[in-house]
């Protein structure tokens, strides 16, 4: 299982042309067999074909190591949990957009924005906020953007902190979407064009040409549109394309740049609303979204990755990106209330009315992360060794819109602030009003910023793996992260800095040939304010307390122990794992009462998430592959300056969720399968605090009920160069709903039964 035990073959063919260094890993092959004929294997036709398609995979469903390159051993034999979902999986479930790819799997959930925050996807693995953990070939990718899958090679989940990869925040983990990149191996081409139900068209191609025998070039390109199945009007229109270069002067240095482009337009909806009364989310409702309404997410970014082999043991590694994106969105919400008793159409009637959610944010950043690989000998042992510094600098200018309304309001409502002029979709006999896209005729014009983030972080690490027998193998990394952070909104400027001090010990034991034992510790640590969205209030990852306050406050502190197993089964084609594990956060920073205020308490919360996880991914025979994961947690306030929220459990958390991908091949013309996901009911709250709760009831106040969802596929291979796909989402046409906001003022649904069908021309 270790890498000491790895045949050459097609693994490293498959490496090079992963990484575009082709040149120099074919020479270092080939001299390495003519040295060791013995453990030399001459990848077949087939193995050859397998991985000018699909890269560094041994399986249709499973790589065998990870895309960031200062993970050195295998997945097998890593002492974490990672989950790796291959190109190939992310097409044939039908799912494009990267929040609905993770929405499926276990131990990650969903989350709503704070005022219906419409910026872009929201993310909770194990049970901890992981918005700002989301990274693109191991760099932040901050911003909460709109991310498409057209230019991805893969998506790996790490479960548990992991903070010395990824810097401040990762509590629960951290997701990195690995880009498709150029390489000079072969020249490639493949157009996929689907149509579907829903008005869904969508276009990718994707073209890599090898320009000299030392450089290559590749276009990937999509666009796309549908309406959100299920929801006529509610719209998705995607344009993008990512350009990749490569260039390798020697066979010892190369240079990959991309440029990346996505230009998200849709028309959003919020969904549903909790019906406190009934307990339950209210169905069937309809599409009531403005005709004025939009969601934008632009983003542009520019890679560039520099290798060097410095000598036979010691490497040099680069990458840096600026980027750049805007998002900027006005959406309309509805909630159940009843007519004020002073409404001349129908005093104390139960009506829906709607509310407008709105907001801007333009973000602009540079980062670098210099790796130093370094494979040495000393005290006995053969050493790993990872050196790496990384700066990043980002700027973050939130605001709002200013908003008008042309057309008059048709309801008196009551709330808290006193009567209210709404609009009101119910009619004074209890039916739906005429035009009701166009009932409150939106204006707008964008405001100025209100909140002005900025945050310049310098990081230090250092790895380390090693056989400390020829059973045990140790992984040690540290990393120290120094910020400064700066926040200026309309009324006071919050100025402070830190060092994020973090560490992980992870051991691997074999335990037979084909599996292992490992134990891992590893922490994490959250900054006052850390989510770049929200300014000085309090909840959801916002600023608490005064800039005095502020600059005092303590990190959160989390620490994470792990205890597993990873084996590869059936002749080494699929691996399995499980493992037990306990999160623990402190110090946490806690709204109190009002979440808009600065208004709360620092380093007065702590909680924990603890739990088992099992998953395998693989090929179980030549024609029957499968990607399954499962997590049963629970989670428990242990400390609150609330003494009512020790003891309940956290919000946006699901404590059983399970995912399974299934593809059976009977013969070289035809595959089909599907998928099946189910998560277990959530309650709504805000980040890192007890999920609301009724004393006088016993109950959750707002519940995101249990649900599952099942999704099938068939393609048939008509030739070597022509694919027919056809997908059927939610099979069963379930109607159900992925996140609440903390008051159940809206809830988002998921898509109802869509069909599509896809060509796929290779050339």
């Amino acid at each position: 299982m270790k890498n000491t035990r790895l045949t050459m073959g097609a693994q490293t063919i498959a490496a090079a042309l992963a990484f575009g260094n082709t040149a120099a890993f074919a020479q270092e092959e080939h001299t390495q067999c003519e040295e060791n004929t013995a453990e030399c294997h001459v990848p077949s036709d087939e193995a050859i074909e397998l991985i000018r398609i699909h890269g560094v995979q041994q399986s249709i469903y499973r790589y065998d190591k990870s895309g960031d390159p200062r993970r050195l051993a295998d997945l097998v034999d890593t002492p974490q949990t990672i989950s790796v979902l291959t190109q190939d999986q992310i097409q044939e479930s039908g799912k494009t957009d990267l929040k609905d790819i993770l929405a499926a799997q276990a131990g990650v959930t969903l989350g709503t924005g704070e005022n219906g925050n419409a910026f872009g996807d929201r993310y909770i693995i194990r049970g901890h906020e992981a918005r700002s953990d989301v990274f693109v070939d191991g760099l932040r990718d901050p911003g909460m953007t709109t991310r498409e899958s057209f230019a991805t090679e893969r998506v790996e989940i790490t479960k548990g902190p992991s903070a010395t990869f990824a810097g401040r925040g990762s509590s629960g983990g951290a997701v990195n979407s690995i880009t498709k990149k150029a390489s000079t191996s072969y020249d490639f081409g493949r157009v996929d064009a689907a149509i579907g139900t829903d008005e869904h068209t969508r276009l990718t191609v994707d073209l890599n040409k090898t320009l000299t025998e030392n450089s290559g070039i590749r276009i990937n390109a999509l666009t796309a549109s549908e309406d959100k199945p299920g929801r006529e009007g509610i719209e998705r229109n995607r344009d993008g394309i990512q350009l990749s270069y490569v260039n390798q002067p020697t066979d010892r240095l190369s240079f990959t740049g991309d440029i990346y482009y996505l230009n998200a337009k849709d028309k959003p909806d919020l969904g549903s609303y909790y019906d406190r009364d009934a307990g339950e989310p209210l169905e069937d409702i309809p599409v009531y979204a403005q005709d004025e309404d939009f969601l934008n997410s632009e983003v542009t970014t520019f890679t560039l990755r520099t290798e060097y082999d410095i000598s036979d043991s010691v490497r040099f590694y680069n990458a840096t990106r600026v980027g750049k994106t805007q998002n900027e969105y006005v959406t309309t919400g509805m909630s159940g209330t009843t007519r004020d008793a002073t409404d001349p159409d129908a005093p104390g009637a139960s009506t829906l009315r709607l509310s407008n959610h709105q907001g801007w944010q333009d973000v602009d950043y540079v980062t670098t992360q210099f790796n130093l690989f370094w494979d040495t000998q000393f005290a006995g042992f053969a050493h790993q060794l990872v050196f790496g510094f990384e700066y990043t600098q980002e700027s973050v200018d939130n605001g709002v819109f200013n908003m008008g309304y042309t057309n008059d309001t048709n309801c008196l409502t009551a709330g808290r602030r006193g009567v209210s002029e709404n609009y009101c979709i119910i009619d004074a006999n209890g039916g739906l009003v005429d035009n009701i896209n166009r009932i409150m005729g939106k204006t707008y014009t964008r405001g100025n910023v209100d909140a002005r983030f900025d945050i310049e972080t310098y990081s230090l690490y250092a790895m380390d793996t090693f056989e400390l027998t020829d059973a045990l193998d140790v992984f040690f990394g540290v990393r120290v992260d120094s910020y400064d952070y700066t926040n200026q909104t309309t009324t006071e400027r919050f100025d402070f800095s830190d060092e994020l001090y973090n560490g992980h010990l992870g051991l691997v034991y074999e335990v037979a040939e084909n599996g292992n034992l490992y134990a891992s510790y590893s922490t994490a640590t959250n900054i006052n304010g850390g989510e770049s969205d929200l300014g000085a209030n309090c909840g959801y990852g916002g600023l608490c307390g005064t800039p005095e306050q502020a600059a005092q406050a303590d990190p959160e502190q989390v620490e994470n122990i792990e205890i597993g197993t990873k084996w590869m089964l059936f002749d080494e084609k699929l691996m399995a794992n499980a493992a037990i594990f306990r999160i623990t956060k402190s110090d946490v920073h806690e709204s109190v009462g009002d979440a808009y205020s600065t208004l709360g308490t620092l380093n007065t919360g702590e909680n924990r998430v603890e739990g088992i996880e099992f998953g395998v991914s693989g090929d179980i025979t030549d024609k029957f592959s499968v990607q399954a994961s499962a997590a049963i947690m629970d989670s428990e306030v242990l400390a609150s300056y609330d003494a009512d929220n020790v003891g309940l459990a956290l919000s946006n958390f699901a404590d059983k969720s399970f995912y399974l991908q299934m593809r059976y091949q009977p013969n070289e013309k035809f595959a089909f399968g599907g998928d099946y996901s189910y998560q277990s009911e959530m309650y709504g709250g805000q980040p890192d605090t007890a999920a609301g709760y009724n004393a006088d009831s016993g109950q959750y106040s707002i519940v995101v009920p249990h649900y599952q969802v099942i999704n099938l596929f068939a393609n048939y291979y008509h030739s070597e160069s022509l694919t027919f796909r056809v997908n059927i989402g939610n099979a069963l046409d379930e109607e159900y709903w992925t996140a609440a906001y903390r008051s159940g003022a809206f809830m988002y649904i998921g898509d109802g039964r869509n069909v599509t069908g896809t060509i796929n021309y290779e050339f």
